[in-house]
């Protein structure tokens, strides 16, 4: 999780500011405490060594240790993580509860899509629906949760949208050559084109577009178009994207498509309830830190 340090130290700066006078003022300095970070409901778990990397980070003395690997199944009640440290392990109580509960509940809602899907052909991916700057760690914890990412951003894959497609004059001979230019320039990227009607897909489909994505069709479009594009051969990926919601997936499985593709799993799943209690350690345990 070192490698998340940066967001982390941000987080951190944008909580703490100047400094924690809450904390400094009420809570006696040179103290030890230890706190326990527990789930209070169901779920999945992402983001505990996000939040292991808070307490470390604020509290540089601290001693943290995970009780639970992140993707685990959590049930209430269950310990995620000890930390022995200073006062500061208050400071930095929000910021790391901020991070595990968030991923978290991307988990928790990234499983309940995929286990929808158990049994079908079809598979959860994300979108680019994320927070700014925090797009990695989502990504993560989707992965926690059982679904499959989609591309991270611009850069490593190529998704040719309705615009793109105006800004060539909806030319498939343009499209063709932009497709050739484009697979001598990145060999090895998946090269993927949005159909909005069957029609289109039929005249993507010859191109060789490693995916074409059926975006907000008609159910009774979508299956005409999965139909044609099976016909043609099996080397054509296909996914369903656009307005994708949890009670529609049992009717989205059985069309057949690759992927189902899904905005909610990062700009709209709720936090998972978890809590982090801290009281004063044991008096053995403050003089084995003194001593140290």
């Amino acid at each position: 999780m070192r490698r998340f340090d940066p967001i982390i130290r941000a987080a951190l700066r944008e909580d703490v500011g100047s400094g924690d006078v809450t904390t400094a003022l009420f809570v006696p300095d040179g103290a030890v405490f230890e706190g326990l970070m527990f789930a209070k409901a169901d779920g999945f778990l992402a983001g505990a060594g996000a939040a292991a990397r808070v307490f470390e980070l604020a509290d540089p003395g601290s001693k943290v240790r995970l009780l639970m690997k992140d993707g685990a199944r959590l049930r209430k009640g269950a310990r995620i993580l000890k930390v022995r440290g200073s006062r500061r392990l208050l400071t930095a109580e929000r910021t790391a509860l901020n991070f595990i509960q968030h991923l978290s509940g991307i988990a928790t809602r990234s499983a309940m899509f995929s286990a929808a899907l158990r049994g079908s052909r079809s598979r959860i991916y994300d979108t680019r629906k994320t927070t700014p700057g925090l797009r990695e760690l989502e990504k993560y914890a989707v992965k926690c949760g059982g679904a499959v990412n989609h591309r991270m951003g611009l850069y490593d894959a190529f998704l040719v949208k309705d615009n793109h497609i105006a800004m060539l004059g909806g030319s498939v001979e343009r499209l063709r050559e932009r497709l050739a230019r484009a697979r001598a320039a990145y060999p090895g990227y998946k090269l993927e084109i949005e159909a909005q009607s069957p029609a289109q897909a039929a005249a993507f489909l010859p191109l060789g577009f490693d995916v074409i994505m059926l975006d907000n069709m008609s159910r009774a479009d979508m299956k005409r178009s999965i139909a044609m594009i099976r016909a043609a051969g099996p080397g054509t990926e296909i996914e369903i994207s656009g307005g994708v919601s949890f009670d529609k997936l049992p009717e989205l499985a059985r069309l057949g498509a690759d992927r189902i593709s899904v905005g909610s799993l990062t700009n709209s799943a709720p936090a998972l309830d978890i809590a982090f209690d801290v009281r004063p350690a044991s008096r053995r345990a403050a003089v084995r830190r003194k001593k140290r």
